[in-house]
């Protein structure tokens, strides 16, 4: 039996994001044919001002509303510190903690030779930028992967080789996250451990 074409391109349309497959986009794809008109309306215009009314903040590259981003904009924010994560969801994290009072950097990504993701993929050029006065400390919270792993020596080594590192203070998050667990899952307990058990690095 042939699928209607409106179907058949909205089950290729879902098959394209991560960790969905082709039965997860069939259920997803016949679910939305019982939803009501007024709804789906409603989830694509979501989708459509997705990119449109969102924008990199210029200073920390997380998604934001505005450039700055709040964060970045906040005056009671301690500028001194960077905590440098892989992706924006990251920052909500430790956002939920309250434990957290400096600013953030967002890579969006990790340094993975496997996927062909390099240094010049992610936004590791503007974390380097940003390595000079007011800044004291930069506290790498990549995952605790291969990948995060590489990316945190990556860092360390252009700081280095910058002198960069000779004036700031390189951090890793300390015990607490479990190695190769995904830091947007980790609750708020476990990710203020890390905070407070970081490490030189």
């Amino acid at each position: 039996m042939k699928i209607a074409r409106p179907l058949a391109r909205l089950i290729e349309s879902f098959q394209k994001l991560p960790g969905i497959g082709p039965r997860t986009a069939q259920r997803l794809s016949f679910y939305l044919l019982h939803v009501p008109q007024s709804e789906l309306d409603s989830f694509s215009e979501a989708l459509a001002e997705l990119k449109k009314q969102t924008v990199f903040c210029s200073i920390c590259k997380n998604v934001s509303e505005s450039d700055p981003c709040p964060v970045c904009s906040d005056s009671s924010r301690d500028k001194s510190t960077i905590l440098v994560v892989e992706q924006p969801l990251d920052i909500l994290a430790f956002e939920k903690t309250g434990k957290y009072k400096g600013v953030y950097h967002v890579l969006h990504g990790s340094i993975s030779p496997l996927e062909n993701i390099g240094p010049d993929e992610i936004f590791i050029a503007e974390l380097l930028k940003r390595a000079k006065a007011p800044v004291k400390e930069i506290i790498i919270a990549t995952n605790p992967t291969m990948e995060g792993e590489a990316t945190a020596m990556f860092i360390k080594k252009k700081l280095n080789e910058s002198g960069s590192a000779k004036k700031i203070k390189l951090t890793r998050l300390g015990v607490g996250v479990p190695t190769g667990a995904d830091l947007e899952y980790a609750d708020e307990t476990t990710l203020t451990q890390a905070i407070e058990g970081r490490r030189e690095i």
